[in-house]
């Protein structure tokens, strides 16, 4: 293969790994601002989703935060598969993509590529419900502290996304109350 051949193959690579590092935010829709990391560390529990094949299958599934010397945040995501009867898990890092009192992340379990994070709606005042999503549409999730979230409040965090222009209608319902004997 001649040399102009290979760089070029090499740029065409590039362009592709480039693609897969997507951290925007949809279109129309901003991220929390007067956010506060501090606050946001701690576990999470996932009480909606739209469907994508990392977490199918999952059930009891949280997410922890906890903070790095570098600046950055350590995330472990985990969830239990019944098909298998094991927990599983990942692990990956967090960065802000401009301020920290913004809550727009880019995050990466498989470095060097990123995703975005991007805290939508958050309760400020006790840091205890959120929505996320991701680069497009068709990444939401509905975050709490504890495994239940208030009816009242699930159902303004499906309107926001509605509004938002996602497909709540295809949101699943994490199940949060049949925990293994091994808890995370």
């Amino acid at each position: 293969m001649s040399r102009i051949a290979r760089c070029i193959m090499a740029v065409g690579i590039l362009g592709i790994l480039a693609s897969c590092t997507t951290t925007g935010i949809p279109d129309g829709v901003k991220a929390v601002e007067g956010f506060d990391a501090e606050r946001y560390l701690g576990t999470w529990y996932e009480i909606a989703r739209l469907d994508h094949s990392f977490e199918r299958g999952l059930s009891n599934v949280s997410a922890t935060y906890t903070a790095r010397k570098d600046g950055g945040i350590d995330v472990v995501n985990r969830g239990y598969e019944r098909k298998t009867g094991e927990w599983r898990q990942s692990e990956g890092r967090a960065y802000f993509i401009e301020d920290r009192d913004r809550g727009c992340l880019k995050v990466s379990f498989f470095r060097p590529f990123y995703g975005a994070y991007n805290i939508i709606a958050l309760d400020k005042g006790e840091y205890g419900f959120a929505l996320v999503c991701g680069p497009t549409r068709s990444y939401l999730w509905i975050l709490a502290r504890g495994r239940r979230l208030d009816n009242a409040v699930l159902a303004s965090l499906v309107g926001r996304a509605r509004e938002f222009g996602f497909d709540t209608d295809a949101l699943i319902y994490t199940e949060q109350n049949c925990v293994p004997r091994e808890t995370p």
